[in-house]
């Protein structure tokens, strides 16, 4: 534990250190979350999950899966349909004691059939629709994790992560990251667990290439024409703490609170400096027979400033639910996010599946 402290320590120096130099928000797609378990509880599963997808929320977590082998597999349609996100993992146990066990995921999120209209109007000024090009920006991470039962109480893991992003044919980027998290097992009911994303900071390599035709557009059009560069993703903490109680020889039922920290300093936090924030997640599941499962979650709170910009602050959050089926080797998932909204393109869905072997 002393050492987790140092460690906690040393970091969030280090990202004091950096945050000038480096923007508050980079990879967002690798902070949404996988599985449609965790998604319908709001991401509030950091120190409960123990399927496949523990590789993104809690690497240590990965030796809680029961199973040889474990293929996992996610969909979601982001704003009604305008995104997709995309997931799949595989793990498997290394020894058969079942103190190890190692994993591979790929997260892909991206937004196709993007026009291009840079040539929809020809030099002497007319259009021509038949010029317009289709593109798609897309992220993937590859990950690969390790997770490892040291004792009856205590389990670690980390992670490698691979980013590239791709912008049509206008720009590429490549990416490197580490992982790093502990789990805690306080009593059979009981549990803490700790994840430390980015622990060394996370970069992007960017790279841009436009001909001299895109370039002589954009600068017609008074657009800056970007250069390589290169970006860092901060690290943060989140701590996540889950009770399970049993309401009946049937009926069981699972909570958790996570705090995430970081260093985004964004004012509309329910707690936050310049350089500090604290985002709290939470989540809850009731189980029958451990076989039909019911989640609620709720996240994202904030005190965003009211429509008149008067100075004082609202409340809000982003609630999330979803359903799940668990069979002997089958488990099927759905969660359906800010469940509360009205109108078209404020929801998003998610399903998942694994299959064990």
């Amino acid at each position: 534990m002393k050492i987790i402290v140092r460690l906690f320590t040393l970091i969030m120096l280090l990202n004091i250190n950096l945050n000038a130099q480096a923007p508050k928000f980079s990879n967002d797609f690798l902070n949404i979350g996988v599985g449609a378990r965790g998604m319908g509880m709001s991401g509030a599963v950091t120190a409960s999950t123990k399927d496949v997808t523990a590789a993104y929320w809690n690497p240590a977590s990965l030796v809680g899966i029961e199973s040889n082998l474990q293929v996992g597999a996610q969909h979601a349609e982001w704003f009604a349909g305008i995104g997709s996100y995309d997931y799949v993992g595989f793990g498997k146990k290394l020894d058969n004691d079942g103190k190890s066990f190692a994993s591979l995921s790929i997260i892909r999120m991206a937004i196709d059939k993007i026009p291009n209209t840079l040539r929809l109007r020809g030099p002497d000024g007319s259009i021509d629709y038949s010029k317009i090009e289709e593109f798609s920006v897309a992220d993937y991470a590859f990950i690969a994790s390790y997770g490892r039962k040291l004792n009856e109480k205590i389990k670690v893991g980390a992670n490698a992560k691979v980013i590239h992003r791709t912008f049509g044919s206008f720009a590429k980027a490549w990416g490197f990251g580490l992982d790093a998290s502990m789990n805690y097992k306080l009593s059979d009911k009981l549990n803490f667990a700790l994840m430390a994303r980015d622990i060394t900071t996370t970069f992007n390599a960017y790279k841009f290439s436009f001909t001299a035709d895109e370039k002589a557009i954009l600068q017609q059009t008074s657009n800056s024409i970007p250069v390589s560069s290169v970006e860092y993703t901060l690290p943060k903490f989140i701590g996540g703490l889950s009770y399970k109680l049993d309401l009946s020889s049937k009926i069981g039922l699972l909570s958790e609170l996570d705090l995430e920290f970081s260093g985004n300093g964004t004012a509309s936090s329910l707690l936050a400096t310049d350089k500090f924030n604290m985002d709290p997640r939470i989540g809850f599941e009731v189980n029958y027979g451990k076989n039909i499962f019911l989640r609620l979650g709720a996240g994202n709170f904030q005190r965003p400033l009211k429509d008149d910009n008067s100075g004082s602050r609202d409340f809000s959050f982003y609630p999330t639910a979803g359903i799940g089926l668990k069979m002997k080797k089958i488990a099927i998932d759905y969660a359906m996010s800010n469940v509360a909204s009205t109108g078209v393109g404020l929801y998003s869905h998610y399903f998942s599946a694994f299959l064990n072997f």
